[in-house]
C-alpha cells in the first residue's frame, strides 16, 4: 500500500478530483443556463427521418386487383 505522501497517492487524489468535478461542472454549466444546452443540442441532428414514401395499397384495393386479374385470366382461357 502506498501512503498519501507519495506521488502515486497524490496522483490518485488528483484523478478522483477530476472524475468528480468534471460531471458536476458540466451539469452546473448546462443546468444553470438553458441557453447553453439549447445551443449545444441545437447544432446536432440526432434523428433524421427519411421523407415519407408512397403508402401501400389497402387490403380492399389489393383484393379488387386480384379479382380483376382472376377475371381476365378466366376470360382468356
Amino acid at each position: 500500500m502506498t501512503s498519501l505522501g507519495t506521488s502515486k497517492g497524490v496522483l490518485e487524489i488528483a484523478k478522483f478530483a477530476v472524475y468528480v468535478t468534471v460531471p458536476i461542472g458540466l451539469m452546473y454549466f448546462f443546468a444553470n443556463n438553458t441557453k447553453n444546452l439549447q445551443k449545444f443540442m441545437g447544432t446536432r441532428e440526432y434523428i433524421v427521418y427519411p421523407p415519407e414514401g408512397p403508402r401501400p395499397q389497402s387490403p380492399e384495393e389489393l383484393r379488387e386487383m386480384a379479382r380483376e386479374i382472376a377475371r381476365k385470366r378466366g376470360t382468356q382461357s
